[in-house]
Order: C-alpha cells, then structure tokens, then sequence
C-alpha cells in the first residue's frame, strides 16, 4: 500500500508542472551505439630533428630535455629523474621499458607512433569522428496577443560518451541551444546560446548526422554553435528562408582565454539563405570570427614577446629567451553551398561545398632565439645562430562532400565521399641564420601537414521501427596525407637540459571504424 501511495505522489509531483504550463514541451533524442576503430598514431611519431640525443616518456607521448653530456632524465616540470640515462648509443626498446618507460632518440631517428585497434561505446572519450549528440530539453511560448508569441527553449546535451573513467560516472552535462525570444509573422528574434545559420544551412543534407560518420568529424565541416548571440530567422517566403546572427564580444574568444580587445558588438556573425520546396533544397551561407577571438588580451597587444627566460647556475644570465607570437591577423571566414535533392521517390541525393580562410592558429608562430652570453645591462655579447620560427598550421582549406540514399519500405541504404584540401602555409616557414639540423626533412615532412589532402567515405543502413525509432549499421574510413607525420623536435644551444625546444604538430590521424547503433527521438 505505502508503495502504490509514494508512486502516486511521485507521479503527482511530475504533472504538476505540466498542467500550469501547458506550453511546455519535454523532448529529447537518445543515440547510443557500439563501435570498433582503428586509428593510426594516436600517440603521433616523433622526429628528432637536433643534433643531441633526447630522452621521452612513450606512456605519456611526451618529448623532455637530455642532452647527451647529461646523466639524469628530466621530466617536462624540469625535475630530475632518480634513476640514471646512460650517455652514448640509443637505447633499445627492451633497456627503455626497464628505464621506466623512457628511452634515448638519436639525431634523425623517428620514434614510431603508437596505433590503436579497438571497440568503444557511442564514440568513447579517445575515438575519432563526432559525438552521439544525446540531450533532453523543454521548450515552449506563451501567447502575448496580436500575432505575438514569447518563446523559449532549455536543452542540455547529455555527455555520457566523454569519461576515461567508466566507472565513476563523471560525464558532464553541457548547454545546447538555450535562449528567449519573440516570434510572430514576421518571423523569430532570440538571444542566447544557438546554432549559427551557417550550421542551420546544411543540417537536412548530412544522411549521418550525429553518428561516427558525420561530415564534422570526418571531412571537417566546421559547424558553431554561438554561446552568446543575438539571431533573427525569417518566415518562410513560398520557400525561401533567411538566417542571421551576430556575436558580441564581452572580452569572450573563440578558446584563446580572455581578450579585452573583443568588444565590438559583431565579433563574430553568420548569415544564410535557405530555399526549401518540396524535394528541392538550396542553401547559401557565409560565417566570420574575428581576429581577436582567435587570441587573448597579452598576443592582441604584443604581436611577438618573450615569454620564458632561463639563467646560469648563479641565477644572473639569461643563457636563452623562447619567443613565442600567437597573433592572429585576419578574421577566421567560411563559406558554405549546400544542394539536395531530398526523398524523391525514395532517392535522396546532397552535395556541400565550404571554403576556410585564415584557419585558427595558421597565424601563430613558435620560435626560439638562444643567447649564449648577455651583458647585465640586456646587451646581446654573442646571438647563437639557432634562430627559426614555425606558423601553426595551413592557412586554408576547401572541402566538398556528396551523399546518395535510397528508402524502401522501413530500410535505406545511403553512402558518402568527400575530401578536404589544405593550402598555404609551407612558404611562410621562415628559417633565420644557420638553419636547424636537417631542415631538408623538416621542410619535406611538413610539406603535406601545410598542403595536403584528405578523404572520406562511408556506407550504412537505416531500418525505420517508426518514425522515431530507427537502428543503423555504418563503416566509414577516413585517410590522409602526412597521416605519418612526426612531430618535430629541436635541441638547440649549450643550456641546460631545459633548454629544449618542441616545435611542429602531430600527424593527421588515420582510421577506419564500424557501427551499430539506434536512436529514438521524444
């Protein structure tokens, strides 16, 4: 009896709400799905490009400072090691692993990546491709009268596919689109956290959306979502459609920290324009971040500054400054063209095109400058020849992808291909004075990262339960120029083993997976 009367309650409690707010709504989606991938160099391989022998830690993928005049390994913290590094020839693998893990590289030797071959649960915290976008929300209005509504929208993503930890529970819950607004004939105006247009633009064309497949996380589309933005939507004009939003800045960046030069009330904006008839879809959309969103307040003010300064044994000469210069001097634009021709007769067919200008980070520099001796009053006595500087990263990048699917009964069978194409880059490598050891290579093995190409393909099918239930099966693949790529070391100077400069980005992944999932949608 006590357990039928607390089920009462409960169940009570839970209506309440909804019969004094009749306009709201509870809806979600639920994706989940087990999966098998196999990514090349999830721990990327390592060049040693210096002319000193270098100690790492293979479990941590990390690159730490020896020196081959040194006996003792230090850890990136700059602490040393209780254990002794024998100088001279490299270590094998086998004396490596009794080192604790750690091994010598020799000058030009290339420490191979480490792969992974494996199976994961709805994407896991290391897989490659995209999220299962679970999440739950309410929404709602109110009607103000004359044609006017108020409306609004709470939607959390639910992240259960994130932790290291499968155990602990520790997934987080984030925000999706959340905001308040107005809407009437003349169409909708919200302010909040929301898909940018440019996103919105080509949402119906991608057949694996939310799946390891999807064109975020394997050709590289790069879809925003605003988290402070004012947006107008148009209504819908014998199918035409308008879009358009800005971001105001508040000091906000896109990931860089903190910038007070981000002021304007459009650091950021995006516009597009939808036409939806029928079978017939065309979208057109343009997307700009500005360039003090891709850096914080100290690299707005300081195109290149010296950041780190490390002195002699009594404390008093620098023996060498690392300069480092993030500075970025464009704004980050995107175009996008989306095409579909969407369940006809049971065909679908969809292509999207985007060009990428000024990617984050193609601006940055790393660079190191070395000074064997300095007089107490900053003069420079000696400035070693060592003296080289690295852009982050491809300047552009164009990308297309096309769909194909057919429907029968509750099944359909669809696929995909795509490639992305990287630009720029490799003639803004700048080397001053004596260039490093081996900067041949250096330059020949970040050729393909700077301008190079990759591609993607997929094939899956879908088998409808209903219309919000359906389970599908997927392998997709994705490949890639430079996949090999190591990161590049330089060990530079008569320093100490802290004097050890890391330069370059790791190798594109490569991999492959397989699928088996099921959604449902309330």
């Amino acid at each position: 009896m006590n357990k039928k009367l607390l089920t009462l309650a409960v169940a009570a409690a839970l209506a309440a709400p909804a019969m004094a707010s009749a306009e709201a709504i509870l809806y979600g989606k639920l994706n989940v799905s087990l999966d098998y991938e196999s990514i090349d160099n999830v721990i990327s391989p390592v060049y040693n490009n210096s002319a000193e022998s270098l100690v790492l830690r293979t479990s941590a993928g990390d690159i730490t400072g020896s020196f081959a005049g040194y006996d003792y390994f230090y850890y990136p913290d700059g602490t040393r090691s209780s254990f002794f590094v024998p100088t001279g020839q490299p270590l094998t693998v086998e004396e490596a692993q009794a080192l604790q893990g750690t091994f010598r590289l020799a000058p030009g030797q290339v420490l191979p990546g480490t792969d992974f071959r494996g199976w994961g649960f709805s994407k896991g915290a290391n897989f490659r491709g995209e999220g299962r976008a679970n999440r739950i929300g309410v929404k709602g209005s109110e009607d103000l009268g004359n044609g006017l509504k108020a409306i609004y929208q709470i939607e959390l993503g639910l992240n259960f596919d994130t932790n290291n930890n499968v155990v602990n529970n520790a997934d987080t819950i984030s925000y999706r689109n959340t905001f308040v607004g107005l809407a009437g004939d003349w169409g909708t105006f919200l302010m909040g956290r929301h898909d940018s247009p440019l996103k919105i633009s080509t949402a119906k064309l991608d057949l694996f959306t939310d799946t390891m497949a999807d064109y975020n996380g394997t050709i590289g589309f790069d879809d925003n979502r605003f988290d402070q933005t004012v947006a107008y939507i148009s209504p819908n004009w014998s199918g035409f459609q308008f879009a358009g939003a800005i971001v105001p800045g508040g000091g906000a960046t896109a990931g860089a920290g903190q910038n007070w030069n981000s002021d304007g009330i459009a650091e950021g904006y995006a516009l597009a324009a939808i036409y939806s008839n029928g079978p017939f879809y065309a979208s057109a959309a343009f997307e700009s971040v500005s360039s003090d969103m891709q850096m914080n307040t100290s690299t707005s003010l300081n195109s290149c500054f010296p950041y780190t300064q490390y002195a002699d044994a009594a404390g008093t000469t620098p023996l060498w400054t690392e300069y480092g210069c993030d500075q970025a001097t464009d704004d980050y634009n995107k175009w996008r063209f989306g095409l579909g021709l969407l369940d006809w007769n049971g065909f679908t067919l969809t292509a999207i095109y985007e060009n990428q200008e000024n990617l984050p980070g193609s601006s940055s520099v790393a660079g190191v400058t070395y000074y064997d001796q300095m007089r107490a009053d900053g003069t420079v006595l000696y400035l070693s020849d060592y003296s080289w500087y690295l852009p982050g990263g491809p300047d552009k990048s164009e990308l297309w992808q096309i769909q194909a699917g057919y429907s029968f009964g509750n099944w359909m069978i669809k696929g995909m291909y795509g490639q992305r194409d990287f630009s720029g880059g490799t003639s803004a490598i700048p080397i001053y004075g004596e260039t490093p050891v081996n900067a041949g290579v250096y330059r020949s093995m970040y050729n393909d990262y700077y301008s190079g190409t990759s591609d993607s393909w997929a094939l899956g099918v879908d088998y409808n339960f209903s219309k919000r239930t359906k389970a599908y099966m997927l392998y997709t693949q994705t490949n890639a120029d430079g996949g090999d790529t190591p990161v590049l070391t330089d060990a530079i100077g008569d320093g100490a083993p802290a004097a050890e400069a890391v330069a370059g980005v790791p190798g594109r992944s490569q991999w492959d997976g397989f699928s088996i999932g099921m959604m449902h949608s309330f």
